[in-house]
């Protein structure tokens, strides 16, 4: 019978359950700034005992000044069948089924499983935005066995930077499916719970380092089976008395809008004005008739993008919901939709929904993603959102001054976001299950790099299979059906009592955004050429670094550089 084993790691090591995990190296400094979580964990793995195996909880404990600073939560596994395309890169730390650590289910008793025969690991936040708190921080680990015997105990140093970060300067996006919500914890829409529940995964979404939410108006009209309806989420009422005259409620818009001033999120995306892949029907918009006390789905897959009916709906409702945006948020942080990730082949239709609506948007920012640059060349859209493989003749287009020193006056003739998903899977960053942490880390540095405005993906919280044809458990199914690589879908799992239980990915993405706002005050305090010079200069978005050292090193030389005169 041997010994339990124990390994202290930082925030970017995955403890798989049947490989030793990476340790903390000597030299890697465990820091965060005011505000962040530093993190760390502690992988353990139980004696081999064949005659009796023991899986009964260890207590994991932490003592110290800072001890109050501290959160723990158990790195839990979850199934992954799809976990890679064929054909990938070298970039992926798994590509077989298997169980994968993901979930962090919070911990606060210090209460942690044990399998027998397996790694597992223990995840924890060290975070504070108190300045009088920062500094160097002593934080003593102890593991206890249910028999009271302490087999483990290590002092783990995490340093707080007393710096506090500008806001985040470009838009990051992320698709909140407010459905899912509704249907997986199973309470009516926009009923009390639903409120409750928005309210607590729009935190997560902030914390993720999302400033910006799709809102949906009207029921989004995204990653639907052509014919099928997914649950009714609109947020503004719509009545008409039959004479072709519409009234619009906008308490429930009104109250959306409060919450995502109360997490800082700045920006609002209106869910799209047209169906997805082709822009060809209208959302499915429900409309009170006649005083009736509950309202029928007057659009959808039954009606043509281009029906008058629908013009002379929006011809109502857009000036009215632009008169609210304009009285209780900041017009140029709206954005618009036409219909998502069109195609050349769907020009004609586009531009014929497009037309539908341009004059109704004269003045405010329309953006769509898509990848073809010759549809982009056409004009048809104005602000694109370029998936990260295909950046290439959009960067070649744009007009960008680089140099030494930054230009006193930059013009680009492109203003882009980027995007990235389930077909991004080879040589550019992404954050799917199969990967290494530093794979999705690199996104932060890259966005600084390459000067886009903005970053968007569209699975939150999508807990459906494809086409949201029927709905998945999310601690059971990571792959949506089979149709996903395992993490493509969302960043977050539905928690008991409606407690969000983020993905070890969530905490890396949202450090990566704490990356790029560190480069943000390191341009603003020394310049860009200073700030470049941290990463080692211009990163394309095809070449993450995937050492996890870099991400600390580069972290210790932003911190000396906002330290320094």
């Amino acid at each position: 019978m041997t010994n339990w084993q124990f390994a202290i790691c930082d925030g970017l090591a995955r403890v798989h359950p049947t490989s030793t995990p990476r340790p903390l190296a000597s030299d890697t400094i465990l820091q965060a700034f005011l505000g962040e979580p530093a993190s760390f964990q502690l992988a353990y793995r139980p004696p081999d005992n064949p005659d009796r195996p023991d899986n009964r909880p260890l207590t994991i404990r932490v003592s110290g000044a800072a001890a109050d600073l501290v959160t723990m939560s158990c790195v839990g596994l979850v199934p992954a069948a799809f976990v890679a395309l064929p054909g990938h890169d070298d970039g992926y730390e798994w590509d077989t089924p298997g169980l994968y650590p993901d979930v962090l289910r919070p911990a606060p008793d210090g209460s942690a499983p044990v399998i027998p025969g397996a790694w597992l690991a223990v995840w924890f936040d060290v975070k504070t935005a108190d300045p009088n708190r920062a500094g160097e921080h002593h934080l003593l680990i102890t593991a206890t066995t249910a028999d009271g015997d302490e087999v483990f105990r290590q002092v783990v140093t995490v340093s707080i930077t007393g710096v506090t970060l500008p806001p985040l300067g470009i838009v990051s996006s992320h698709w909140m499916h407010l459905d899912s919500l509704a249907d997986h914890y199973q309470v009516p829409v926009f009923s009390e719970q639903h409120w409750d529940l928005i309210d607590r995964f729009m935190a997560s979404a902030a914390q993720l380092g999302a400033n910006s939410l799709l809102t949906p108006v009207w029921t989004p009209p995204l990653d639907t089976a052509v014919g099928s309806y997914r649950s009714t989420v609109q947020l503004v009422d719509i009545t008409t008395d039959g004479d072709g005259t519409y009234h619009f409620d906008f308490s429930k818009l009104r109250r959306w809008l409060a919450l995502c001033r109360r997490h800082g999120i700045t920006n609002i995306e209106i869910a799209h004005l047209f169906t997805q892949w082709g822009a060809a029907f209208t959302p499915a918009i429900v409309i009170s008739e006649n005083n009736a006390t509950q309202p029928t789905r007057a659009f959808g897959w039954e009606v043509a993008a281009t029906d008058p009916r629908y013009r002379h709906l929006l011809a109502a409702l857009l000036p009215a919901l632009q008169q609210v945006l304009s009285a209780e948020w900041q017009p140029e942080n709206v954005v618009f939709h036409i219909s998502d990730e069109p195609t050349p082949e769907n020009m004609a239709n586009y531009l014929a929904a497009k037309n539908v609506v341009a004059d109704l948007l004269d003045g405010w920012t329309v953006a769509d993603a898509l990848s073809d640059f010759a549809f982009y060349q056409t004009g048809a859209v104005k602000l694109p959102i370029v998936a990260t493989d295909h950046v290439a003749p959009f960067f070649a287009a744009r007009d960008v001054q680089t140099g030494d020193e930054p230009p006193t006056a930059q013009v680009e003739r492109i203003k882009m976001w980027v995007y990235y998903c389930v077909a991004q899977h080879r040589d550019v960053a992404n954050r799917f299950i199969g990967m290494p942490s530093a794979r999705n880390r690199a996104i932060g540095q890259q966005l600084f790099a390459n000067r886009v405005a903005g970053f968007l993906h569209w699975g939150f919280n999508f807990w459906y299979t494809d086409h949201a044809r029927a709905q998945v458990n999310p601690f059971a199914d990571t792959t949506a059906g089979g149709a996903f690589q395992a993490g493509d879908a969302f960043i977050v799992y539905p928690g008991e009592d409606g407690t969000p239980w983020p993905a070890i990915r969530h905490r890396v993405f949202a450090q990566a955004i704490w990356d790029y706002r560190a480069l943000q005050a390191v341009k603003a305090r020394h310049g860009e050429a200073a700030a470049l010079k941290t990463i080692g200069g211009p990163i394309a978005f095809d070449q993450p670094n995937l050492d996890p050292k870099h991400y600390y090193q580069l972290r210790q030389r932003l911190v000396a550089a906002l330290q320094a005169g």
